[in-house]
């Protein structure tokens, strides 16, 4: 396989930040922060958590499938592939967690209290492999597949599609992740004892857990010479993913950081850049104790501590399968734009992590970025997006 890099042609993102990419930023611009009580389901659950206001759930497919069609038309728009994809080899790679459960609560409890139960939740979950039901909407002949992979899919998912394309398996690839709130990873998470009864603190000494979000994220990557012949100019490159796996507990990170370091390297030699040219780190930033502790201390040992880096999920929540997707936008967008948001909900340093995310709106200048993921079974994983 090559080390040939990808075009990034289009992006397409809603979250609780903003129905689209340009609405994001303003969100982020302003410091705007909209987590509150969930109002898609009934929960005596206390947790806070940023939720896509004015979407209509569809009753034959799930909210996760709707939100990943939504950020897909958008990336396509965005790319100028409307109404020519079928012109090209097209894969797909989409992940998810929430999407991947048969997790509707009234279908189990109405069979064990009965031994029947309506078929219709089956039959909306069999229908909702991400990748399969986007390549089919849309016509295409491409590879598919859903990675799910905990709170790393979507970054994962990218890594699959940008081996496709270094492996001439398809010319262009729909990636990212997606996912929705739901009773069952809101009630897990809150079993685990992470998640936050008040808005989250990425980083910060006083941080107590997540909050939970939704949304999808979605970017369109494809071969240098497919984007230079159909005369899309080339803004932002994918140049490098890392995977590592330190297997060290079902929940929590190695304390060493070993596995996150070693996928940064492995990023950043398949990018052939070296840390001290990364203009800054869109860090996963759970707001958990452990999390936060030894991404930090990782992010110090190999960037340097001025390093630039901060948590977009003080903004989104955590978006599990989508968060990978939706914060590949948002570096590029990093990028892109010049700036970055201050770390919502950052307020004050702990000595523990020794390093602090920006505090600011901060100018960014340089060309590379790097976003990292970290999920449950020890999985990290990390991307290196640039301008030129």
């Amino acid at each position: 396989m090559n080390r040939e890099c990808a075009v990034i042609s289009g992006m397409g993102a809603i979250s609780a930040c903003g129905n689209n990419v340009a609405e994001t930023l303003d969100t982020f611009s302003q410091g705007r922060r909209s987590g509150g009580r969930i109002s898609l389901f009934d929960t005596c659950l206390p947790y806070p958590v940023f939720e896509v206001k004015g979407l209509t759930n569809g009753r034959d497919i799930m909210r996760t499938l709707n939100l990943a069609f939504i950020a897909v038309k958008q990336a396509i728009g965005d790319s100028g592939l409307q109404g020519v994809l079928q012109d090209f080899r097209v894969g797909v790679c989409l992940g998810t967690t929430v999407a991947s459960q048969l997790n509707d609560i009234d279908f189990y409890r109405e069979y064990k209290n009965t031994g029947n139960a309506s078929m219709h939740s089956v039959e909306r979950y069999l229908k909702g492999s991400l990748a399969q039901a986007i390549s089919e909407k849309l016509g295409l002949a491409g590879p598919s597949c859903t990675v799910v992979n905990a709170c790393s899919s979507g970054t994962d998912a990218i890594g699959v599609g940008l081996s496709w394309l270094r492996s001439d398996m398809c010319d262009i690839a729909i990636c990212g992740g997606a996912d929705e709130l739901n009773r069952v990873p809101l009630a897990g998470f809150g079993s685990l004892g992470v998640a936050s009864n008040s808005l989250c603190k990425p980083f910060d000494k006083e941080r107590s857990g997540l909050n939970l979000g939704e949304g999808a994220g979605i970017i369109i990557i494809e071969k240098e010479d497919t984007c230079r012949k159909r005369g899309k100019k080339a803004r932002l490159f994918l140049r490098g993913y890392g995977l590592a796996c330190d297997a060290y507990h079902l929940t929590a990170p190695r304390p060493d950081g070993s596995g996150l370091e070693t996928a940064l390297s492995r990023a950043m030699d398949e990018a052939q850049i070296k840390p001290a040219q990364v203009s800054f780190v869109n860090a996963h930033g759970t707001a958990t104790k452990d999390n936060d502790k030894v991404e930090g201390m990782v992010l110090a040992k190999v960037f340097g501590k001025n390093i630039k880096f901060l948590s977009t999920k003080g903004f989104t929540g955590h978006t599990l399968g989508a968060a990978g997707g939706l914060e590949a936008i948002f570096a590029g967008s990093g990028l892109r734009e010049g700036w970055i948001p201050a770390s919502a909900g950052f307020t004050n340093i702990d000595e523990e992590i020794g390093i602090a995310p920006v505090c600011q709106k901060t100018e960014i200048i340089g060309n590379c970025a790097v976003s990292t993921s970290l999920a449950f079974g020890g999985n990290n994983s990390a991307i290196v997006i640039t301008k030129e």
